[in-house]
């Protein structure tokens, strides 16, 4: 998928992928490896995955950025994130603004729609997204024929926090957390409610609409926007990713 946009000769000096990182980092480490850079003990190589890159992060990286390679070889630096703070974005911004010679990022995060245009605009830009997941749907549709207090239960279960685990040498590594795992089920419940109501209601024409259509259909117009706005709330640091995901399960309806 990456090798199409990647040319060993031209090697553009920031990559902004969008995709899931357990299939994108791996392509990018065969990569480095296909121009002889090592992806282990190579003080010019950094990989850093964690689950919201925020300031403090951004400033590191520009400090190791600009700081002078251990050898006459390439600098290359892999973040992989789910997310990016303002602060971030704002230093990301600056320090992209001049390409620094034989330094190159590859940066990975899930879903690029919540950085600034401008920044993404420093980027060459590649989409690996791939459709959700056949399990993720299913849990999806699941929940939606789940009664309210069950839904309650499985957003407890959903949003267990997974420990952070610290790699060792040039690697940083950090799971998922909570807020991860709630917008990439926002990404399948959305699907899975309107799959479900073409389904059922595919077909009708606004003039024939039986009794009770309308309301089905005004009412599941509300629970996209609630999704919409819980998906923005969630990017916020701060925010209550279990308060915000309760809410989903209350505004949905039980029979869609």
């Amino acid at each position: 998928m990456l090798s199409k946009h990647l040319d060993k000769n031209n090697l553009h000096h920031a990559y902004l992928i969008e995709g899931d990182r357990e299939k994108v980092v791996p392509e990018i480490l065969k990569f480095c490896e296909s121009l002889d850079i090592k992806t282990s003990g190579n003080p010019d190589f950094c990989h850093i995955s964690i689950d919201n890159f925020k300031i403090e992060e951004a400033l590191n990286l520009r400090g190791m950025g600009s700081n002078k390679g251990f050898s006459q070889g390439k600098k290359v630096f892999i973040v992989s994130s789910n997310s990016f703070t303002l602060d971030a974005q704002g230093t990301l911004l600056k320090m992209f603004e001049e390409p620094i010679e034989n330094t190159h990022f590859f940066l990975v995060m899930p879903d690029t729609s919540s950085l600034l245009k401008t920044l993404i605009s420093r980027f060459y830009l590649i989409s690996a997204r791939q459709g959700l997941a056949e399990e993720e749907i299913k849990d999806a549709e699941k929940f939606i024929s789940m009664p309210l207090r069950n839904r309650i239960d499985f957003i407890k279960e959903l949003l267990i926090e997974s420990e952070n685990e610290d790699g060792e040498g040039n690697e940083i590594v950090a799971l998922d957390s909570t807020r991860s795992k709630a917008l990439k089920f926002l990404n399948a419940l959305e699907s899975s409610m309107q799959n479900k109501f073409l389904k059922n209601y595919s077909g009708l024409t606004l003039p024939g609409v039986p009794v009770g259509t309308h309301t089905v259909q005004n009412s599941l117009e509300t629970c996209f926007a609630h999704i919409f706005k819980v998906r923005e709330f969630l990017r916020m640091p701060g925010s209550s990713a279990k308060t915000l995901m309760e809410s989903v399960a209350l505004i949905i309806p039980e029979k869609i």
